[in-house]
């Protein structure tokens, strides 16, 4: 075959290919370029969890072959020779000899184990420090591996029992399919604890597991005693061992992953290995079950080793220092945030932008802003956090060289020096910059204030703005009285709407409609928001202090402690509308996450609440300051539109708080983003409705995707195996005419967290007789009767002949509604619908 070779640039590093179109996996024609793309494509998701590990590799130079001819595979421990000589790379030394290991710290690495065709990469529990000697490990590792009668659905059995023992140690769990035949779970580490001790407490945790369930686990080595059980291999957290990397390829017949995987999919029924297709459609949905385990996982404490992995000092005139024992380029200065220094650079690379960089900890912490530093307030700008730049970065400036990491002009646009007044790390930056008299700043002090936006794409996403307020002297500008259209009735209002302080009413917030596309008509102008999947809560702030109201009257405040922030965003006495939620790791509303937060913050389980990332999303507001002669202004009488102008013009858009636009386009795209964005709906909202406190009004109308339904909880049935110290399903029941008519029994959809609580919350309201009339005896016989004092929600499939709940899947407590207030909801989800006359 011919080489066909050709030059790549990737991540700032040349390197020459070959044979791109050469077959690796016969049985489905994957070819080494594909692999390659691939590679490529899951990088951000992969070298988390394999940065500054000393990778083994599993190569298959001629192909994997077919089952009946396997193809032949080396297994590689030190670098190749052949190896370009930018790949970084690590020495450990054995009890014999010693090795010297590649380390995937970024996508050129990747692209380089593609053209060498080492499809599998196996990396150990802990990760080289920045002396590259070993660290204590950073996370656990369990891999569960059928035996011989036994597969992937018995895997999942263990796995959802050792995620209740693991739960039980503080040890959250992470599973992985492993793209082989078992799964593989993880769990975070602090670092504290040596590999001998992980290992010890892994074998201790399989022999457990063993004695208690001697029929389904094995913890011993021995491959006799395998059959038709689940061998719980604990040995992989040893120093010297190794596990094959998530998101790797397997050296199987087809391209299967090592799949990281929801809880939800393990204990769905039908569960299967993923191949690299299905792979990366879940990453381009944002789907990465294991991020979480990512950001909690030690991290290498050198801050220049990205910067260095990008750059070769040989090629490149930007300072490049070599790596020293510590674990910064310099000791840290201005521990009281003064003395600092920052430099803003303009790069004309393939891109015009420019670097904005602060010194913290040794290093310039470094953000691209592609349109520039704004230099009036109420303006954003998008910030995208870079690697971190060594301290004599801040005078650099030339020419970096085409095919180079960052290639194009540099200059200086402005430095001098810097005071941070805050740093959050990874969520808040204020500091104020005192650049020269003919630097782009213009020779005045500016406040400027990052925030993290997560939710704009990712972690690196921030948003760089002016402080409203500035230091004595800067002429930042003033924000221009409105000029965007607004109508004049919308800022001017009446005598009538300067009322008496609605914050000290009883207050509760306005509910939409249950309904269908049918009744979203032409004849009415409309405007659709996403339905967001949390809590309800309307906001009054009262100072620098904030109260959450539920929609029943409950304060919500204590539960959420980070909301509190919203007292110093709002005007004094403001009342805003809005949805609490929690984002999952691709920045979703996740309603189980949320009960999860709820439930730690309420058991004083900080880590664990501080773990699980909350989001007020504001929708509407009710209330603002007019000015200190006319009072406070009532806007629940003017038309949604106007209301939604006022609230734009707020600007409170920060980490925990964001005004999700609304969307003026048709109900039919409306609900296609709802999809593509995985939310739960659309509220379509009338543009001229006003807003009626504590009343479900018409001219809301809210329509799910899925069909989901509050119900009573009426009744619990005990469990068995590994429920048997908490339950096997509800019993549910829907408020009539006649009283409670049950609904049917939700079995599945529980955390064994969620399990434990809700034994433990209805044990307390037991009762002997049903609430219900008319449930079957079936369903009546080890039931366990409680007063129906608590609204759940569930989703379900179909309602039965009988107007039962088929397959209905937990969801969660609805603790903000009472059980008078449940309803039968519509049947037809908004995707059966055809949207007509709009």
């Amino acid at each position: 075959m011919a080489r066909r070779e050709q030059t790549v640039t990737v991540a700032g590093h040349t390197l020459k290919v070959s044979n791109l179109d050469k077959v690796l996996y016969p049985q489905t024609g994957t070819t080494k370029g594909e692999v390659m793309d691939y590679f490529q494509q899951v990088a951000p998701v992969l070298i988390p969890h394999a940065a500054w590990r000393p990778a083994t590799r599993k190569r298959w130079v001629d192909g994997v072959g077919t089952p009946e001819e396997p193809g032949k595979v080396f297994f590689r421990k030190d670098l190749e020779d052949s190896a370009p000589g930018w790949i970084p790379s690590a020495k450990l030394q054995h009890k014999t000899h010693s090795n010297t290991y590649p380390l995937v710290n970024n996508e050129a690495v990747l692209a380089w184990m593609a053209q060498v065709a080492a499809l599998e990469i196996h990396v150990p529990q802990w990760r080289f420090d920045s002396s590259l000697e070993p660290a204590n490990p950073d996370r656990l590792v369990l891999d569960l591996d059928p035996g011989p009668g036994a597969g992937l659905e018995q895997c999942a059995e263990v796995a959802l029992i050792c995620r209740e023992i693991l739960d039980g140690m503080d040890l959250p769990s992470f599973p992985v399919t492993s793209g082989s035949k078992g799964i593989h779970l993880y769990a975070g580490l602090d670092g504290k604890y040596t590999s001998e001790q992980v290992n010890e407490v892994a074998k201790e945790l399989a022999s457990t597991l063993q004695k208690e369930h001697p029929q389904l686990v094995l913890a011993s080595m021995k491959r006799s005693l395998r059959e038709n059980k689940v061998f719980v291999d604990w040995s992989q957290n040893n120093a010297s061992k190794t596990t094959v990397c998530p998101y790797s390829l397997r050296g199987r017949a087809r391209p299967t992953v090592a799949a990281p995987r929801t809880w939800e999919e393990i204990e769905a029924p039908g569960l299967e290995q993923l191949d690299f297709h299905e792979a990366l459609d879940r990453i381009a949905d944002g789907i990465d079950p294991l991020a979480q385990l990512a950001s909690v996982q030690q991290q290498n404490p050198d801050r220049l080793a990205v910067y260095r992995s990008k750059r070769d000092a040989a090629l490149t005139p930007e300072p490049v220092p070599e790596q020293s024992g510590n674990s910064q380029s310099a000791q840290p200065r201005g521990k009281d945030g003064t003395g600092l220094s920052f430099v803003i650079q303009e790069h004309h690379a393939r891109a015009l932008h420019w670097d904005f960089r602060l010194e913290h900890d040794g290093v310039l912490v470094s953000w691209a802003v592609p349109k520039g530093p704004p230099l009036e307030p109420g303006i954003q700008r998008l910030a995208v956090m870079t690697e971190d730049h060594p301290l004599s970065y801040a005078s650099f400036e030339g020419s970096i060289p085409k095919g180079q990491y960052g290639a194009g002009e540099v200059s200086i646009w402005d430095s001098g020096s810097c005071t941070i007044e805050k740093w959050r790390e990874g969520k808040e930056v204020i500091a104020v910059l005192t650049g020269s008299r003919e630097g782009g700043l213009g020779g005045v002090d500016r406040r400027f204030v990052l925030i993290q936006a997560a939710g704009m794409g990712g972690k690196d996403n921030w948003l760089l703005q002016l402080a409203k307020e500035q230091p004595v002297g800067a002429d930042a500008g003033t924000s221009a009285d409105s000029g965007d259209g607004e109508p004049e009735a919308a800022r001017e209002p009446s005598a009538k709407q300067a009322v008496a302080d609605l914050s000290g009413q009883a207050l509760r917030p306005m509910l939409a409609t249950a309904g269908t596309a049918r009744e979203i008509s032409g004849e009415r102008g409309w405007s659709f928001e996403m339905k967001w999947d949390g809590y309800r809560a309307l906001a009054v702030a009262d100072g620098i202090k904030t109260k959450l109201i539920s929609r029943n009257g409950h304060d919500l405040s204590g539960d959420f402690p980070e909301l509190e922030i919203l007292g110093s965003l709002l005007p004094e006495r403001a009342v805003v509308d809005g949805e609490i939620v929690a984002l999952d790791s691709s920045g979703r509303p996740d309603f189980s996450l949320l009960q999860q937060r709820v439930a730690h913050q309420r058991k004083k389980r900080t880590k664990q609440a501080s773990a699980i990332r909350i989001q007020y999303l504001v929708f509407d507001v009710l209330q603002l300051p007019y000015d200190k002669d006319a009072g406070l202004v009532d806007l629940t009488a003017l038309p949604y539109e106007q209301r939604r102008q006022r609230l734009a013009g707020l600007d409170i858009d920060q980490q925990y708080v964001q005004v999700p636009p609304a969307h003026t386009g048709t109900l039919e795209q409306a609900i296609e983003t709802s999809r593509a964005l995985g939310l739960e709906g659309v509220v379509a909202k009338e543009r001229d409705s006003v807003y009626e406190l504590g009343r479900r009004s018409t001219s809301w109308v809210k329509l799910k995707h899925q069909r989901h339904q509050e119900a009573v909880v009426i009744g619990w049935r005990s469990g068995q195996g590994s429920r048997s110290r908490s339950l096997a399903s509800l019993l549910l029941a829907i408020p009539g005419n006649g009283g409670l008519e049950y609904a049917g029994r939700v079995g599945t959809g529980f955390s064994d967290a969620q399990l434990a609580e809700i034994r433990e919350r209805l044990e307390k309201i037991e009762r002997k007789t049903p609430p219900a009339k008319n449930i079957p005896a079936a369903h009546q016989s080890d039931a366990h009767w409680v007063s129906p004092k608590y609204v759940a929600e569930v989703r379900y499939s179909e309602l039965t002949s009988d107007r039962l709940l088929r397959h209905p899947v937990w969801r969660g407590w609805r603790d903000e509604k009472q059980p008078d207030e449940v309803r039968w909801e519509p049947a037809e989800p908004t995707g059966n619908q055809t949207p007509t006359n709009r």
